[in-house]
């Protein structure tokens, strides 16, 4: 009680202390107050005019304003003077008033104050009697404590003078007891750790990472708890060395897991890091060992290949640069195949890598246990591993692309540069089916060498095709019956899928293109590159890549044969071994004198040849396609072109451009070739589509052989175009008993029509190739602007030959001699065309003795008697035109005539209906047109040239000048719109 009284004794002189801060002093003024006033100080009375009037009642304020309205200082200083502090602010004229009103807001501000104290004082009463109350409680509790102890005291003493010494000696044996079972217990530890080191290598040896790491953790778990020995703190440094060793080893095995993958290795490491808690630590370190891999990897395989003499220390990317530099050309694809096999064992690891871990990481995501630590370990592994595998595509393109680049492709032969587009198509094949990437960086530097190259081999390519056209013979190259472009070698990597998508176009199977790419490309089988070669070899290995011989010739005796192949080498001329088909086929560097050469002496031996084969006379032929040497080296081009298509899609477009220029020129040639000697104009004889085909390749394609005089420079779009090219001159297409050369005229066309066939077979490959191209158009027109007309050109070729085996001349100047002006009717036709059908009588002939040893398809046959009668038609217009008057009976005759030939010549031909037949009976029937509707007759036959209606209107208008002027000025109209000829 007597605290309690104590402690209230103090908190009422904290109260009291507290109000006597807080009161306004106001009281007696200071002894310095009170001090006598001088004169000087004296206050002397106010007159009447210093009196003020009272003033008006103060405006009554609010607690809370009062208390604003007090000044700081009464609140900042604790020793503060507020008397001296409100007489400073009296100046030396004392006024009564104002001393008053200040006093009395003094009073009132103090009023609140204390107020406001007394408010404060009274909120907080409830927490000070809790406090009472509180240490109340813990005076209990101490009086509860002092008795505990007192009675602990007490026993304390009874037990001492209760036990003896006996007892104590036993509780102090039993305790020396103890501490010796521990201290033996600890030196059967320390010997374990002294052995357990031995046994760690041991396990590091046997690749037991696991193990090892488990084991030397225990032990230096146990030293932490033996820590208080000093042979331990030794033993416990030996222990962290060990550790810091055993990290080094399992960094060093984690390293060569980027070259060679090792499942058992791995998971062995992967349970070393988890048990040490490096787990994450582990991934980023193996990134690290990844991209030095491959940046050693690369070096190693280019020091390889350069050789010890040019061979340097090497570590920074500037000497891989020179390094790469240094590689000879000759081994320049040896050294490619190395570094991608090297580069793929690499990225296959990290493959396997992220398999491990997407199978184990499925294993624990079952387990309904895993907690948040795992579940964030595992997700930062997937996250590394995905980011590690853009990151290592990234350098692996970088190395790649650095060799590949550092030598200039311009001078490697066409074979070998696509063997280096092969092992680059299938390095992005392999990047999009690591990691999804489209390897653009390397597809946009392959594609500037690409079109740099290809450009300058394509140039080459149609000069070549020049000579070989100059010096082609035009005899049958005899093949299987069977034979298509896909048994040439150079379409034995297309042939699959080639044939996949024309089978996908005939069954019309509604399919998205991006979902068929992976079927369709013939590198691509079920599972992709990392499925087949995991275990063992490499996509880049070249007995992984389609190699296939080709068998295309027919079996049929080889003096018959034109074609020579490198397995007859025993059966060409010395001169021509090795050198006329495959051997520098397709390589622009070949010098042209030497192609000339060898084509001039392979036509002179296949045209004794054919001289051999016709003294046979008649023998079984093969009912293959009719095809020539130079055919097969179109297609074997084209096979090459589609397989840089196929190679490098970003220059697909390009390449098959260049691929329709090698058709249009092989088009061009044929026409030039065997349609010189058409004998008369036969417009009949040109289908719209030919003509504007022949007019647009001749633009575009053939440099003009004269230039302009005041031309100093050739133009730069000339010098991309071919020179027109010249039959060889061991072609002779004059010789009547040949039928002026129709085996060469019908090898010629059809070789033409066959390469058309082929390009057709083709042509879902090439919509395939660039599906996604904006100019994708352009495989549209060519093959309706130019793969479409290769058979119209038939019809004016052949017509050369009909138009050399009739004797028109003689026909014409036979059918001048005839009598037109005639009024009766004759019963007998005209001699003329007696000898026009003893002319065809020859040609079929010798039309049958032709196609004794040369095959000549229906189509073919057809087609000659369709020109024979294209040109008989057109000539009997011509005749009929030539007369300048015509009566009655004429007309009558010149039907008589046509008809007389038309029956006939149906005996001779199994052509139905005869063709072009309604020609001329048209124009013979014009003649009785009335002169009112002739008008309308010549605007709506425009197939007749002005001369031929001129004829006609000179005749049907004999008696009416004004009608034949009127008539004659709407075709000379005609004529200048172009309507007419």
């Amino acid at each position: 009680m007597a605290v309690m009284g104590d402690f209230k004794q103090k908190f009422s002189g904290l109260l009291n202390k507290l109000g006597n801060q807080s009161r306004l002093s106001l009281s007696s003024p200071s002894e310095e107050v009170l001090k006598p006033i001088s004169n000087e100080g004296f206050v002397s009375t106010p007159s009447k005019e210093d009196v003020k009037p009272p003033e008006e009642p103060a405006e009554i304020l609010s607690d809370d304003e009062i208390l604003e309205s007090v000044e700081k200082e009464y609140f900042k200083e604790l020793d503060f003077d507020p008397s001296r502090h409100e007489l400073k602010k009296i100046g030396e004229t004392l006024i009564c008033d104002e001393i008053l009103s200040h006093s009395e807001r003094l009073h009132r501000q103090q009023k609140v104050v204390s107020k406001k104290v007394l408010s404060q004082i009274l909120t907080n009463q409830r927490a000070c009697n809790e406090e009472f109350e509180r240490i109340q409680n813990l005076q209990s509790i101490l009086r509860e404590t002092l008795s505990i102890c007192r009675d602990g005291r007490s026993k304390l003493n009874t037990g001492k003078q209760q036990l003896t010494t006996t007892s104590l000696g036993i509780l102090a044996n039993y305790r020396k007891r103890q501490l010796l079972r521990g201290i033996l217990h600890s030196l059967n530890t320390i010997k374990t750790l002294q052995r357990s080191e031995e046994h760690i290598q041991v396990l590091l040896s046997e690749s037991r990472y696991e193990d090892a790491i488990s084991e030397l953790l225990e032990c230096q778990s146990a030293a932490t708890s033996l820590k208080r020995f000093a042979c331990v703190a030794a033993l416990s440094g030996k222990l962290v060395d060990t550790l810091v060793m055993t990290e080094e080893q399992l960094d060093v095995a984690l390293g060569k897991i980027c070259e060679k993958f090792d499942e058992t290795l791995y998971g062995q490491l992967q349970a070393a890091y988890a048990l040490l808690g490096k787990t994450q630590a582990a991934m980023d370190q193996l990134h690290m060992h990844f991209t030095s891999a491959i940046q050693n990897t690369a070096l190693k395989v280019i020091k390889s290949f350069v050789g010890k003499s040019e061979s340097v220390v090497a570590t920074s990317g500037k000497q891989y640069n020179e390094l790469c530099k240094k590689v000879k050309e000759e081994n320049f694809i040896p050294c490619l195949q190395e570094l991608c096999s090297s580069l793929w064992r690499i990225v296959c690891s990290h493959h396997r890598v992220a398999l491990w871990h997407q199978k184990h990481t499925v294993d624990k995501g079952t387990n309904k246990g895993a907690d948040l630590e795992v579940s964030f370990t595992n997700e930062y592994i997937r996250q590394k591993l995905e980011s590690m595998q853009a990151r290592i595509w990234q350098d692996v393109q970088a190395r790649f692309s650095t060799y590949l680049f550092s030598t200039d492709l311009a001078s490697f032969k066409f074979d070998n540069f696509l063997q280096v587009l092969g092992f680059v198509h299938r390095l992005m094949e392999v990047g999009e089916e690591f990691c999804g990437s489209q390897s653009e960086e390397l597809q946009k530097s392959v594609r500037l060498q690409s079109e740099n190259y290809f450009a300058k081999y394509h140039a080459g390519c149609l000069e070549e095709l020049r000579i070989f056209l100059e010096n082609e013979s035009w005899t049958h190259c005899p093949v299987k019956s069977d034979f298509t472009c896909l048994q040439l070698q150079e379409f034995r990597s297309l042939r699959g899928v080639i044939q996949n998508i024309g089978l996908h176009e005939q069954q019309k199977l509604q399919q998205s293109p991006d979902s068929s790419n992976q079927s369709q490309d013939s590198n691509s089988v079920a599972g992709g590159y990392f499925s087949r070669f995991s275990e063992s070899g490499t996509p880049f290995d070249l007995a992984n890549f389609d190699l296939q011989e080709e068998d295309i010739l027919a079996n049929i005796s080889d003096e018959a044969s034109g074609y020579f192949s490198d397995d007859s080498d025993e059966e060409v001329p010395e001169e021509l071994k090795g050198d006329f088909v495959d051997e520098g086929h397709g390589d622009p560097s070949v010098h042209t004198s030497q192609v000339a050469v060898r084509f001039e002496n392979c036509g002179r031996v296949r045209f004794e040849q054919k001289k051999v084969t016709r003294s046979k006379g008649r023998s079984s032929l093969p009912k293959g396609p009719l095809l020539t040497n130079t055919t097969l080296t179109v297609l074997r081009h084209c096979g090459k072109y589609l397989q840089m298509s196929r190679l490098l899609r970003t220059v697909a477009m390009d390449v098959i451009i260049c691929l329709s220029q090698l058709f249009q020129y092989y088009l061009y040639a044929v026409h030039a070739f065997f349609t010189t000697d058409l004998a008369v104009s036969q417009p009949n004889l040109y289908s719209v589509k030919l003509q504007a085909a022949l007019k647009r390749i001749n633009a575009e394609l053939i440099r003009p052989e004269k230039q302009p005089s005041a031309m100093v420079q050739i133009n730069q779009d000339d010098k991309k175009k071919v020179p027109q090219p010249h039959i060889s001159p061991i072609v002779n297409i004059n010789d009547p008993e040949s039928l002026f050369g129709l085996s060469e005229r019908v090898v010629a066309v059809e070789s033409l029509v066959f390469l058309a066939d082929q390009l057709d077979s083709i042509r879902p490959y090439l919509e395939h190739l660039v599906r996604h191209e904006p100019r994708k158009h352009y495989i549209q027109q060519f093959y309706l602007q130019m793969v479409s007309v290769a058979s119209d050109l038939r019809l004016p070729v052949y017509a050369c030959i009909s138009g050399r085996a009739l004797d028109l001349r003689t026909m014409l100047n036979m059918m001048a001699r005839v009598n037109w002006e005639i009024k009766e009717v004759s019963s007998q036709h005209s001699p003329y065309v007696d000898s026009v059908l003893r002319d065809m009588q020859i040609f079929s002939m010798r039309l049958e003795e032709a196609a004794s040893h040369l095959f000549i398809s229906k189509d073919v046959h057809n087609t000659l008697w369709e020109a024979l009668v294209i040109v008989c038609c057109s000539t009997f217009v011509e005749g009929f035109s030539n007369a300048k008057k015509c009566a009655t009976g004429g007309r009558a005759l010149m039907q008589l005539d046509f008809t007389q030939f038309i029956s006939k010549l149906e005996k001779l031909t199994t052509l139905r209906p005869i063709p072009h037949k309604e020609y001329v009976e048209l124009y013979v029937k014009a003649y009785y047109i009335p002169e009112e509707q002739l008008e309308k007759w010549i605007r709506e036959h425009t197939q007749y040239s002005s001369k031929h209606l001129q004829t006609l209107i000179q005749c049907a208008c004999q008696n009416n000048k004004k009608t034949r002027q009127r008539l004659s000025g709407v075709i000379e109209e005609m004529e200048r719109l172009g309507l007419i000829k």
